[in-house]
């Protein structure tokens, strides 16, 4: 798994879901948090923004390059099966993909959908605002321990050689 382009992608996975992980990580120790603090329809009203503003070439490249990556890194592993560090390689791409991609496009970012669509100082919005943050940041752990487990084996891979 450290030949010359296999390396380098090998390298690139490790380093987007090293990347994604902090991201994820931010969110859950410190931005969740903070917009629990606030009145209900001003944690609205930002994580509204906030998912609005996240939508942009910076983080897409980050999250879906990566997902990219992953994807041909697996295809690497599963092809040169029985080289060292293929199995890591295979295991850091299922969890970045299953616990990154896969979380956020059927929990997280359908959580977002639905909170665009409150109205953030209607009589309702403050039950709502108090699941949405529990639930919300609860899968966003996951995704930041998937991303984190996924950077670490992608390192494993690489030091395997």
């Amino acid at each position: 798994m450290t030949d010359g382009p296999i390396f380098a992608l090998v390298l690139a996975a490790a380093l987007g879901s090293g990347v994604m992980a902090g991201v994820f990580y931010a969110f859950s120790t410190g931005i969740m948090p903070a917009l629990g603090r606030l009145p209900a329809a001003r944690g609205i009203a930002a994580m509204q923004s906030i998912n609005v503003a996240v939508i942009n070439p910076l983080f897409l490249g980050a999250f879906l390059g990566t997902a990219l990556l992953a994807l041909g890194t697996a295809v690497v592993a599963i092809t040169s099966w029985g080289d060292d560090g293929s199995l890591a390689a295979i295991v850091g791409s299922a969890m970045y993909l299953v616990g990154a991609v896969l979380v956020t496009a059927t929990v997280n970012v359908p959580m977002n959908n639905a909170l665009a669509a409150v109205d953030a100082s209607s009589q309702e919005s403050a039950g709502l605002w108090a699941r949405y943050l529990t639930r919300w940041t609860a899968w966003n752990h996951v995704r930041a321990a998937s991303s984190l487990a996924a950077c670490t084996a992608f390192v494993l891979a690489l030091a395997s050689r």
